[in-house]
Formats: structure tokens, sequence, C-alpha cells
């Protein structure tokens, strides 16, 4: 059975009068193609899932709903958020300092986004060392904390349009459908099309296709 987020890691920080608690996660580290986004998004302290915030009780883990549950409960948190906040980070700078630091970076655009600076950040899975805020790395954060799982939401949302917007620009990969995932369709795409400028060069098998000999 899946885990459904709660606020124990919230409340852990607000009964301890730290209020403005941002839960921060990213999406797009296993995609061939497209940046990676981040999320951060900070919840009242106290808050609970009633009354005209009972959609908290719907929030989950972004890869657990579907996409038109994610655009209904990403309306919700971009309304009634005490902050919220998104950041990008190109397939260029993915190539060039590696996924995982491109992660950080997204995350570090994600909190400077919001426009009050958060007490204390709750990361799923995460360390921030370029960031002095206090901070709560959290494995499975995005299953276990609904300010981490609405971050996921928001930057899935988020990196969900613009690599819908894609296909306007590099026609025949259907990223409105795979958002860069190396789905079948993808895969064959590549094969006959080759990878386009929004393909991570870094990434096996793109880094491979780009090394091959034309064919004579």
């Amino acid at each position: 059975m899946a885990i459904r987020p709660s606020f124990v890691a919230e409340r852990s920080l607000w009964d301890r009068g730290i209020t403005l608690v941002a839960g921060i996660d990213e999406v797009g580290r296993g995609p061939l193609a497209g940046p990676v986004a981040a999320g951060a998004v900070v919840l009242a302290p106290g808050i609970r899932a009633t009354g005209r915030f009972r959609w908290l009780s719907r929030v989950r883990d972004s890869k657990q709903l579907t996409p038109a549950a994610r655009e209904d409960l990403a309306h919700f948190i971009w309304e009634h958020a005490a902050g919220a906040g998104i950041g990008f980070v190109s397939v260029e700078m993915v190539d060039r300092i590696g996924i995982a630091e491109a992660s950080r970076q997204a995350m570090l655009a994600a909190i400077g986004q919001l426009v009050e600076r958060p007490s204390h950040l709750l990361i799923d899975a995460f360390r921030l060392p370029a960031c002095a805020l206090p901070q709560t790395p959290i494995i499975q954060g995005d299953a276990k904390s609904r300010s981490i799982a609405c971050a996921s939401i928001i930057a899935k949302v988020a990196r969900d349009h613009f690599m819908d917007q894609q296909e306007l620009f590099y026609p025949g990969y259907r990223f409105f459908s795979n958002k860069g995932y190396a789905t079948p369709e993808h895969m064959d795409a590549l094969r006959v099309l080759g990878p386009c400028a929004l393909h991570r060069r870094s990434f096996s098998p793109v880094r491979e296709m780009l090394a091959a000999p034309a064919a004579v």
C-alpha cells in the first residue's frame, strides 16, 4: 500500500515555532530530453486537510497521481499555499554539470522564487550544501511529507507543460505524450530522426547515437 503524506515532519518544526517550512522536490531526473525542474512550497503552519483545505487529503507523490489530478491539485496549491516557486535547469546545464548537481541547482532556483525566505527546508532525499538554510533530507519525502508532495506536484505540472509545447519546435518525438522519457515511441523516433537540441547528450543512448559514425 502506498504511503500517504502527512504533516508529521512539518508539525515537529511548527511546534518549535519554526513557521516558514518549505517542502522541496525535483522532477525530470530520468528523461532523455528536457530540463530538470524543482518545486518549493510553503504551507501555512497548523494547516489541516479540512474545509477549504480539504484538497490536501488528495495530495500524493506526483508519480502516484493522474495528469488530471495533478493539474487540479496544482491549481489549489498555487492558490492556497503561503508560498510557491518553480526552478528549471536547462538541458545544456544538465550535460555540463551532471544531473545530480542540476537537480540541486533547480531546487535552489525554486527556493529563490519564494517571496519570503523559508526558515527550514524539507527536501526529498537531497541535501543542499550550497544553501545555508537549516534543512532536513527525507528519504521518500514526496510520499511522506505533504509539503514535499505539493512541491513535486507543481514541479511535475510545470515541466509537463513545458514538454507539451516542445512538439511545436521538435515535431515527431511526441514530447507531449512521453515528456522526454524513454518510451518505446520516443526510442523509435530517436532511431529515425536522431537526437534534437532538447536531448541530453550526456545520457545513454543519446551519447552513443551522437558518437556513432554516420552511415554511408
